[in-house]
């Protein structure tokens, strides 16, 4: 960092780049992705914000969530509706609406809704990568809340052994469960 006698410039304005107003509940054109049985909504991708992160809405139905994971960017968690078990290093713990919770990066975590209700939260990703990884696992669903299709068990193998795949090239590992 530089001190604060030695100003850096800040760079002209990229006029190639432009503002994007993303909203979930009416806009057709954003993405809902279907993913482990939760519906993951791309509110900008890298693409929006020249890769420095992505934000998605994340719809989590009770009993949902991620499988243990890790990945080498930093991610960062608004729970907007619920409550979560977040599970970081090991510990678990219970989140609920209005809290904000921080991944830094190769953290293993994971999180799961333990509640009879749905969960609302934003996920802003650093850099971003990681909504070109869930649109290549996940399916196209209808809406922010639409859920994915039930997969059997044949359908599951399918889809761990493509995320698993996957996961090195959008720099994330999965764990074993704990």
């Amino acid at each position: 960092m530089p001190s604060e006698s030695t100003p850096i410039p800040i760079p002209a304005d990229d006029l190639n780049r432009t503002s994007v107003i993303a909203q979930p509940e009416i806009d057709g054109k954003l993405p809902h992705i279907g993913i482990v049985g939760d519906t993951y909504t791309i509110l900008l991708s890298g693409k929006d914000t020249a890769g420095r992160f992505c934000l998605i809405d994340m719809h989590i139905p009770p009993g949902g969530g991620p499988p243990p994971h890790r990945h080498d960017f930093e991610e960062t968690f608004t729970l907007l509706e619920g409550e979560l078990e977040f599970t970081f290093r090991g510990v678990k713990e219970t989140v609920r609406s209005d809290a904000t919770i921080h991944i830094p990066a190769n953290a293993p975590h994971q999180f799961r809704n333990a509640s009879a209700e749905a969960v609302r939260l934003l996920c802003i990703c650093s850099p971003a990568g990681q909504e070109e990884f869930f649109m290549k696992v996940g399916v196209p669903v209808a809406t922010r809340t639409t859920p994915p299709p039930k997969l059997d068990e044949a359908a599951q193998a399918e889809f761990r052994t493509k995320a698993e795949e996957l996961a090195p090239i959008y720099r994330t590992e999965l764990l074993p469960p704990a």
